[in-house]
């Protein structure tokens, strides 16, 4: 790691963003198709789950401005349309966000959730983003980032020099070794790689799913080869103009209100978790673990180092994406408060929080976000900024404030004219999924995203949380999906909302017995993708 000369000080430059002219390709329909960038030869991936699943790697351009120079590979898999060749609709496109999550899970996900007659007229094809995961490079700084115990989230414990220190480390960290990948790993960048992706497929139109920050990922390709979209589906929107910074400030006022929701449920069920009959005491507990771990951190293991206060809000902020969380977190407390029992929260934490093996989607996530707009570089500004969120949202302000701190230090200048415009010319028409309590990508960005793209339809989830929302057993939402893929059918409905789904039951309120631990350690693991209690594209 290269030492940090001075804290506020961090390489500059500008990062410029690729064209937004699509390039004609005539398609090559070929076993391993030349892309003008590199080939898909497509062998099986091993798994012995979905045995049908092939992989492949693809050379791309870093710069897509300059296309012969040097190459980076994108990891892709897919499976393969079974339907006779007539009835085949072509390739789908997935993506669950991040920015950076991986993708290779979705293809044998998402066909699985569908009907086989309509899954099996697609090639499902999935991928790494660039510099993550499987991809190559994998882009990693500053290893030991996540380790914990971390420095204290919230401001009034004095921790701000400390993590002041550790974002700037972390971007110079970036910079050092990867600032010739960095200022290309934009949305536009991805984009770019989607449609090397459709031509190395040899397919002149591609579909497309996309969670979370895969919507802004699906509308920048949509705005760059709108030629090239057959169909397109964006499940929990992010805003189309809406810059990073301010974007965080909505989900913190978001994430409140979930939580004020987790604490009035718990409360209701005062017989099973004795936190209290009102939110206000729940919340009072919550704070109550977290002053005691900030002196009486727990053991992590398996996990490596000490849950603190900073792990512990990391394991409760999930609860925000995905609601059937409640029931293990309010157990947390209750066995905590009631019993000093710190084992559910050791295993919460192992199974929610704890950092596992770096993927690279921490540094792909900053290297978007941080280029894309321009962020405060001033200290002052966002303490000042971020004390008047936090006086009305102290659930999460801090947390995710901190999440982004590398963005006041990044190397490359964020992008003064902001994100590439979404208009929506020559696009077919689009579906669009929202729920109006999404925490990560708020109800006004599914909005947005619709009166952006002309001729769109959005399906709106009245009262429901799910951070994605499709895939969760709600047929007025996942048929709606189906009816699109199998033959183009959209909602009849007109004006802004086309179609109105009822939410999904909140959890039954149960004590979540923890399993007996195993040799001194908590039997815990992460979650699979799969996990009813995963959530996938997490936009912090």
């Amino acid at each position: 790691m290269r030492k940090v000369i001075a804290l506020l000080s961090a390489v500059t430059a500008v990062a410029a963003l690729s064209g937004t002219t699509a390039a004609s390709a005539a398609p090559d329909t070929s076993a391993a198709q030349d892309t003008g960038q590199g080939k898909l030869v497509w062998s099986p991936c091993g798994d012995t789950v979905t045995p049908a699943l092939q992989c492949a790697m693809l050379d791309v351009p870093v710069d897509y401005a300059d296309p012969h120079g040097r190459k980076i590979k994108i990891k892709v898999n897919r499976l393969p349309a079974t339907a006779p060749k007539s009835e085949q609709q072509g390739p789908i496109l997935l993506n669950p966000g991040g920015p950076g999550d991986s993708g290779l899970w979705m293809p044998a996900y998402i066909a699985g959730q569908i009907p086989q007659d309509v899954a099996s007229t697609y090639d499902w094809i999935g991928f790494d983003p660039r510099g993550t995961n499987a991809s190559e490079p994998h882009v990693l700084c500053d290893a030991h980032y996540f380790d914990g115990p971390r420095p204290d989230y919230q401001v009034s414990q004095g921790t701000s020099k400390a993590w002041l220190a550790k974002a700037a480390r972390y971007a110079a960290d970036c910079a050092a070794d990867w600032s010739w990948l960095m200022p290309h790993m934009t949305t536009v960048d991805n984009a770019r790689d989607m449609d090397s992706i459709r031509r190395a497929l040899g397919a002149p139109k591609i579909n497309f799913y996309g969670g979370s920050w895969g919507t802004s990922l699906g509308s920048t390709y949509g705005q760059l080869f709108p030629s090239r979209v057959r169909r397109m589906v964006l499940d929990s929107i992010v805003g189309p103009t809406i810059t990073w910074y301010d974007h965080n400030v909505l989900q913190d006022k978001e994430h409140q209100r979930r939580f004020d929701a987790f604490a009035d449920w718990a409360a209701k069920a005062d017989s099973v978790y004795h936190l209290g009959t009102d939110g206000a005491s729940v919340d009072k507990a919550y704070q109550q673990v977290e002053a005691d771990l900030r002196t009486h951190p727990v053991d992590a293991a398996p996990a490596a180092g000490k849950i603190g206060p900073a792990e512990f809000e990391d394991t409760f902020y999930g609860g925000g994406y995905n609601f059937l969380r409640w029931p293990r977190m309010a157990t947390v407390l209750s066995a905590y408060v009631t019993h000093h029992d710190t084992q559910p929260l050791n295993i919460a934490y192992n199974r929610y929080a704890a950092p596992g093996a770096d993927d690279g989607t921490f540094p792909a996530y900053n290297a978007a976000q941080c280029t894309e707009n321009a962020w405060p570089r001033d200290w002052e500004f966002w303490k000042e900024d971020q004390a008047k969120v936090n006086a009305s949202a102290p659930f999460y302000t801090y947390n995710n404030m901190w999440f982004n701190a590398a963005c006041m230090f990044w190397p490359h200048q964020g992008n003064t004219a902001g994100r590439l415009k979404i208009t929506g010319k020559g696009l077919p028409p689009v579906l669009l999924f929202q729920a109006t309590e999404d925490a990560a990508t708020p109800y006004e960005g599914g909005l947005a995203m619709h009166d952006a793209l002309p001729g769109s339809k959005l399906v709106v989830q009245n009262g429901g949380s799910f951070h994605e929302i499709l895939f969760h057993g709600n047929a007025c939402l996942d048929d709606t999906f189906t009816a699109y893929l199998r033959d183009g059918s959209l909602p009849e409905g007109r004006g802004r909302i086309a179609k109105t789904c009822a939410p999904e039951a909140a959890p039954d309120p149960v004590y979540v017995t923890p399993t007996p631990a195993v040799a001194g350690k908590a039997a815990a693991k992460p979650l699979a993708p799969t996990d009813p209690e995963a959530v996938h594209g997490v936009h912090r």
